[in-house]
């Protein structure tokens, strides 16, 4: 089982939630802490998580989660809804970098990931997270679901709502009340994203969460062999030597045939969008040329 699939069991499912996304990260600026000697390390590891409810409608939170070394238990710390999210900054927009900055109404946390391919898809699935929730919020708002209880209610009790019109009170009817307060309804401002990568925030997107995703795996392979190397016994054994030594190679030619893959596939991508938005205008010019002739 692997560390998303861990987090998601432990923390999330219980709560009735589902884990979309998890990143390891580590602050660029540590926080100091009053009660502990200057250059302590922290003994945990933290991740960030975005997880939507089951229930409908649906809610979107970011979620700190934390594992303490020596314990293969998950802690959950903090917690923010996404109306909570005001920005999302990706530091370059120019090229993959791990850092990223996270902006809530409250606080504002500056992180580094364990890699740019694990930022890019952590960005990137919150991104497209957000785009959909924003999207089932306005279309609640835009359904009469809670309007009809009361229309009904008032159909039922049409002579009740004589007597409160003819009252000494007078109150308005409900429905007046009701559109009254649903024209009065102000929406709260959606997260923005800013110095992200337009491949990250864009539609046509699939292949670069592969990409992401495949670079992710390789960096984990990396890692793993090389913690397993630092944590052998010596280096007297000359045949395990060259054997690890012939497959980190492996892994690092693997990892930069699919990173030049990527960025030929990045380009065509940006070809792609970039000959659109061209067929586009030329297209719009064309119906104007048409509709003026035409006359």
């Amino acid at each position: 089982m692997n560390i998303q699939s861990a987090i998601n069991k432990e923390v999330f499912i219980p709560r009735n939630e589902r884990l979309l996304v998890a990143v390891e990260v580590q602050r660029r600026k540590r926080k100091r802490m009053s009660f502990l000697p200057p250059g302590a390390k922290g003994d945990y590891t933290t991740f960030i998580c975005v997880s939507v409810t089951n229930t409908r409608p649906h809610q979107l939170f970011i979620t700190k989660v934390k594992q303490f070394d020596g314990s293969s238990s998950f802690t959950r710390r903090s917690q923010w809804t996404v109306e909570q999210l005001r920005q999302v900054n990706g530091i370059n927009p120019n090229k993959d970098s791990p850092e990223f900055d996270l902006v809530f109404d409250n606080t504002a946390d500056q992180w580094v990931a364990s890699s740019s391919a694990e930022k890019c898809i952590f960005v990137q699935i919150l991104y497209h997270a957000c785009q959909a929730y924003w999207e089932g919020k306005a279309g609640l708002l835009g359904k009469p679901g809670k309007l009809s209880i009361a229309s009904q209610r008032g159909k039922v009790s049409q002579s009740a709502e004589h007597e409160v019109r003819a009252g000494p009170s007078g109150h308005p009817p409900a429905s007046r009340t009701l559109q009254a307060r649903r024209k009065s309804y102000v929406p709260p401002k959606q997260t923005e994203f800013i110095n992200c990568q337009s491949k990250l925030t864009g539609d046509a997107c699939t292949m670069n969460l592969v990409i992401y995703r495949c670079k992710a795996f390789l960096n984990r392979m990396k890692n793993m062999m090389a913690a397993k190397q630092s944590r052998s016994p010596g280096r007297d054994q000359t045949g395990h030597a060259v054997k690890r030594r012939t497959v980190g190679n492996v892994v690092h030619r693997m990892t930069v045939s699919l990173g030049e893959r990527g960025d030929r596939l990045t380009r065509a991508e940006d070809k792609t969008v970039e000959l659109m938005h061209k067929a586009q205008q030329f297209a719009d010019t064309a119906h104007k040329l048409t509709l003026r002739y035409s006359k």
